[in-house]
């Protein structure tokens, strides 16, 4: 008994001095690093984790990645509302820096443990190493006994199935007698789904459509609301004028059918018309670009259009011109074979020159103040009159019609 005695105040000694360099507080075995534990060589790393929640999980906890301890837990400390658990775990266990931490349990009623794996969702990434932090999105716990129980009990209490038994005897009387016309619908069903999913991106594409066009629509609400406000008047209109629409139609309707009576009986001359008309057409496609090429030199004629410009060089052109405005030219250019031929021709035309006093004169501001000049004797000579057959003699001409001048 003295040596139990004598031991048991060692272990105590021992155990109070641990806790005293540990930190001056205990709080039970447990707080203490325990011998043989994972996590406690000298290459053993230290990560903390963010938890929203650990449960009944104590520190000393082993850490386990599939299945296997390979550290312990640390401490857990309590930090802006969610608990930081310091996790030491062996070095030669590698594992992504994206890895995963969630509280488990060994057993139905066994003790719980923190289990790191690689993340499911998205690609493992880098290594974790000594110092990381395994934020709150990364972090969590499977169910508990407790919170598996409790909704076992919700099922079987007040959950769905109490209800297995109507829902059942609501569909056998739903089904019962309509077998045939079931199986009928399956297949249709099915078909409709398949091709509900073959045109799966046009449906996308509509409802995008749909989406733009909503978009569209409440950008321009001052628009639609102004367009609601006056549409009303404009049917208080439609309604006052709806007797001259419907007489408007009904005369519409007479025009159909007469254009109908028309059409049917003279079809085979409208046809024949066609026919006739094909031929017309095709070789008016067969001259192609010649008649429009024609029709651009006809105003220009001879010189094409495009060779214009090459006409005439330069910014000016002389131009020198002989314009004979006499009366015999006028009389031959305009009244020859008319029944004014010959009226401007006259003495002028016969002589080729000017008649008259002014032609004979000299100078016409002097002459009409100079004495009347004697009578000319003997008989009057107009040079190159010609003979003219059939004409009568003159009395003072040197010759008649009767025979030519010598």
């Amino acid at each position: 008994m003295t040596t139990w005695r004598s031991r048991g105040t060692a272990v105590c000694g021992a155990i109070a001095l641990s806790a005293a360099v540990a930190g001056c507080q205990w709080e039970g075995l447990n707080s203490l690093p325990l011998p043989g534990t994972e996590g406690r060589g000298d290459d053993a790393y230290t990560v903390e984790i963010r938890m929203p929640n650990v449960t009944t999980l104590s520190q000393n906890s082993p850490v386990r990645v599939n299945d296997v301890t390979v550290g312990s837990v640390a401490g857990i400390d309590v930090e802006d509302w969610h608990a930081l658990v310091t996790v030491r775990i062996n070095g030669d266990v590698r594992l992504p820096a994206n890895a995963t931490a969630k509280i488990g349990q060994t057993s139905l009623l066994g003790s719980q443990h923190l289990e790191l794996s690689a993340p499911d969702d998205t690609e493992p990434e880098g290594t974790l190493a000594d110092g990381d932090v395994i934020p709150l999105e990364r972090a969590g716990a499977y169910p508990t006994t407790e919170q598996t129980l409790s909704s076992l009990s919700v099922v079987l209490n007040g959950g769905g199935i109490a209800q297995i038994q109507t829902i059942t005897q609501e569909l056998n009387a739903a089904l019962g007698g309509r077998e045939d016309s079931i199986r009928n619908l399956l297949p249709q069903l099915d078909d409709l789904v398949g091709s509900l999913d073959r045109q799966r991106g046009d449906i996308v594409s509509a409802m995008e459509g749909i989406d733009r066009l909503a978009g569209t629509v409440n950008a321009q609400t001052a628009t639609v609301q102004r367009a609601l406000d006056e549409i009303p008047a404009a049917l208080e209109v439609l309604v006052r004028e709806r007797t001259d629409l419907t007489t408007a139609m009904v005369a519409l309707g007479e025009l159909s059918d007469t254009a109908t009576r028309i059409i049917d009986s003279s079809g085979e001359d409208l046809k024949a018309n066609l026919r006739s008309l094909t031929p017309v057409l095709r070789e008016l496609a067969n001259s192609g670009n010649a008649l429009t090429e024609v029709l651009s030199i006809m105003l220009t004629y001879p010189f094409p259009m495009r060779t214009m410009d090459e006409a005439i060089r330069g910014d000016y052109a002389n131009l020198m011109m002989t314009v004979d405005l006499t009366n015999s030219r006028m009389d031959s250019n305009f009244f020859t074979g008319t029944a004014l031929g010959g009226t401007l021709g006259g003495v002028e035309g016969a002589l080729g020159s000017l008649a008259g006093v002014a032609g004979q004169s000299s100078d016409p501001m002097r002459d009409p103040l100079q004495p009347p000049a004697a009578a000319p004797s003997g008989t009057p000579q107009i040079p190159g009159l010609p003979y003219i057959p059939g004409l009568p003699e003159i009395p003072g001409l040197p010759f008649g019609g009767g025979e030519p001048a010598p």
